[in-house]
């Protein structure tokens, strides 16, 4: 997990470099956490487990509409299977059953903004991309599954130094519920992961 950040991390920069001449190009690092929905469908409930994680992204802005951004995110992603209630059709004799994952989003991001004043700099975001759900040390078998992702949010950028600053920013996650184990069925349903952020950027 460690080499894929690196990777992800150079790559951008290979990718942004030649265009910071003529405009904003920036990197940062961030927290924050992500509060899962739960999700039912087919007899199953599903019930993610809140939990922190860690953001990289680089952004290249060129103008208040000529925003772009890749991020790369990290998150445990333990989740909890249970019979649906009295519509569990034939999980209704399952266990309770906790799993550990963790779980990965890669997406490309437009990002439009706007210069206020001398120091902060609200924007949007809107992107697309894949989350991607690994397995952790559970006791029984967990599956990868990739998910497309689609990305709403917003925030702001306060420069505090000449090429420092804090970024506080708000990310909802919408994708399908990944189906972690054949112990119960996918439920079928779109959940979301809505993610306050705060975070360290530096402008070159």
């Amino acid at each position: 997990m460690k080499c894929s950040r690196f990777a992800f991390l150079f790559l951008a920069v290979a990718f942004f470099g030649a265009a910071t001449a003529r405009a904003q190009f920036d990197i940062s690092a961030g927290y924050y956490e992500a509060f899962t929905s739960s999700s039912t469908g087919t007899g199953t409930k599903q019930v993610p487990t809140d939990s922190g994680g860690e953001i990289a992204e680089v952004r290249y802005v060129r103008s208040p509409l000529f925003g772009v951004g890749m991020s790369y995110s990290y998150n445990r992603a333990n989740q909890t299977f249970e019979p649906n209630g009295t519509n569990c059709q034939y999980t209704c004799q399952n266990p309770t059953t906790v799993l550990t994952g963790k779980a990965s989003e890669i997406a490309l991001n437009w990002i439009p903004s706007l210069k206020v004043g001398k120091n902060l700099r609200p924007f949007a975001i809107g992107g697309v991309g894949f989350f991607i759900t690994s397995p952790g040390n559970s006791t029984y078998e967990v599956d990868t599954i990739v998910r497309p992702v689609f990305v709403l949010g917003g925030g702001v950028d306060w420069t505090v130094l000449p090429h420092f600053g804090l970024r506080l920013q708000y990310r909802d996650n919408l994708y399908k519920a990944p189906n972690l184990s054949a112990l119960y069925p996918a439920t079928g349903a779109f959940t979301s992961s809505s993610e306050p952020t705060g975070g360290l950027f530096f402008r070159f």
